[in-house]
């Protein structure tokens, strides 16, 4: 992965910065349209948006996470919004910033389906624009910028997603915005290395031996990196393993970069002098963020030590509870060692308290990414002719549906595309397939082993970026290079076309039942094209 070369669809690039800027916007707006069209609706309380949405809210009003009641879901589809919680706290099991930011949205529009969604409708559009920035980067296309964007808007699991107060939008954007603070890191570092080597090249033996050092310890672009891991891990545990993943492939650039400037086993002197500040600037960061997520944990600390100091999932947190502790830093400690034993709680409950559950649209990961199994998140059936609008012939009827789908003409042909990057990463050592690869596998595998519990195929929405990176260079390849002839340019420009148009047509046809649009039956088992997808 040491190759530098700019893809064959280079001379595509945007002469003016201006013009790249106004392309991302334009596919940015039209993302967000269609993320915010008939946002509230169905006005309920989907899938697990009846926990992110009520401790979200519960956040907002008091700071911490207290119990509901059963008929909580009624009242507040219901119109009431205030006095349904208990004064004790109830158990979260994921970290707590996807949940302020749900909050934030029913802070500034209102505790209604409007409000718990828009937050996710917005990060998920941003997360488009990041994406069509960072192709961009990659491919030195502002065409090709703009076609990753257009696919990963018009993706179903993605669009779904963004419209529902899930934490699981959240977590991918983040995890996107890292990488391209990641690629970044890698430009600037390897022309500052470049600049400072030939800037010593005459001064000794010094640079010949190890290259430059003190001049590449602080890393503006890593430290990002850092913040925006430590941010996706503040939303779930789940991306833990694509940092870990990342950090190592950070460190391989580093080495090829010192083994390009010259340096003799770059990779021992690499690991010596570049290894530990960067796993500084990017775990260290990232853990940083990671806890003062968890600030309004720690500020009501005394409520969850009350209510979580044994149970069932761990043993008792131990006797320092027993005696309060006094002033600012005693009490800070005492609160962090509370929320340590927290964790080992919740990671407990996790590990041994699922193996028994079953859901029934959970799914194996081995058919994520060729979409198995979707996710049924709301139906509404035996809609009668007459009612609603139903325009159903006699003896039949309508529905309305939410499925979380992702597009198939993205997905399957982005798995194509992903084991094409295998061989450029591989055998032509191209960098940024290598991100492809190492994405796939880190957001993926780790999955695998958990096939037999309720894990459902929308966790898959960190691996839906690389899909469409691979897509967007399999693009590039196919569209060709600058330089080549008309008819090579012409046959390239009209299989892209096709294929985009074809995303086109898919997320049209299956736009009805992403969002609860009222159809007739017939026209749904058009749509289902598996019995799995029932």
């Amino acid at each position: 992965m040491t190759s530098d070369h700019r893809p064959p669809a280079s001379g595509h690039a945007s002469r003016f910065r201006g013009q790249g800027w106004a392309a991302t916007i334009a596919v940015t707006v039209l993302a967000g349209v269609l993320r915010v069209w008939q946002l509230g609706r169905p006005n309920d309380l989907l899938f697990d948006e009846t926990y992110y949405a009520k401790h979200a809210w519960s956040m907002w009003l008091f700071g911490w996470v207290r119990e509901f009641p059963e008929e909580a879901d009624g009242l507040i589809t219901g119109g009431q919004t205030r006095g349904i919680f208990e004064s004790g706290p109830t158990l979260i099991v994921h970290p707590e910033l996807g949940k302020w930011l749900i909050a934030l949205g029913e802070g500034a529009f209102g505790m209604d389906s409007f409000g718990w969604r828009i937050s996710s409708a917005l990060v998920g559009t941003l997360m488009v624009l990041v994406v069509v920035r960072l192709a961009r980067r990659l491919t030195g296309s502002t065409l090709l910028g703009v076609v990753a964007g257009l696919l990963l808007a018009l993706d179903g699991m993605a669009l779904v997603l963004s419209r529902l107060a899930l934490l699981d939008i959240f977590v991918a954007f983040f995890l996107v915005a890292a990488l391209l603070c990641l690629v970044r890191d890698r430009e600037q570092r390897r022309t500052r290395m470049a600049a400072l080597a030939s800037r010593r090249s005459g001064g000794g033996g010094t640079s010949v031996t190890w290259g430059p050092v003190r001049g590449l310890l602080l890393r503006p672009w890593l430290l990002a990196a850092g913040a925006m891991f430590g941010a996706s891990l503040a939303c779930k545990w789940s991306n833990i393993f694509a940092l870990a993943a990342f950090g190592l492939l950070t460190w391989i650039w580093d080495v090829t970069a010192r083994h390009r400037a010259g340096v003799r086993t770059a990779w021992a002197k690499s690991l010596l002098v570049d290894a530990g500040p960067a796993a500084l600037q990017l775990v260290g960061v990232a853990a940083i963020v990671y806890v003062l997520s968890w600030t309004g944990w720690l500020i009501h600390a005394a409520e969850y030590e009350q209510a979580f100091r044994d149970t069932q999932y761990g043993p008792d947190w131990g006797t320092y509870l027993d005696t309060d502790a006094t002033g600012f830093f005693p009490e800070l400690v005492q609160s962090l060692r509370s929320l340590w034993n927290f964790h080992q709680d919740v990671y407990t409950f996790h590990r041994d308290f699922l193996d028994d559950a079953e859901h029934s649209y959970q799914s194996s990961p081995w058919g994520w990414l060729v979409l198995e199994r979707p996710v049924g998140i709301d139906a509404q059936l035996d809609i009668q002719p007459g009612v609603q609008g139903c325009a159903a012939p006699e003896g039949s009827d309508c529905l309305r549906q939410v499925l979380l789908l992702g597009t198939p003409a993205v997905w399957w042909a982005g798995c194509a595309a992903a084991v094409s990057s295998v061989w450029f990463a591989l055998v032509r050592r191209d960098w940024r397939d290598g991100i492809v690869v190492v994405g796939v596998l880190a957001t993926w595998l780790p999955w695998l082993p958990y096939a037999d519990r309720p894990v459902f195929s929308f966790y898959a929405i960190n691996t839906l970026p690389f899909l469409v990176l691979a897509l967007a260079l399999a693009l590039g390849r196919i569209l060709g290079p600058a330089g080549a002839g008309a008819r090579r340019r012409m046959v390239g420009a009209g299989i892209v076309t096709a294929y985009v148009v074809l995303v086109v047509v898919n997320a049209g046809w299956l736009w009805p039942i992403w969002t609860d649009q009222l159809i007739t039956h017939d026209e749904w088992l058009l749509r289902i094209w598996f019995d799995s997808w029932i």
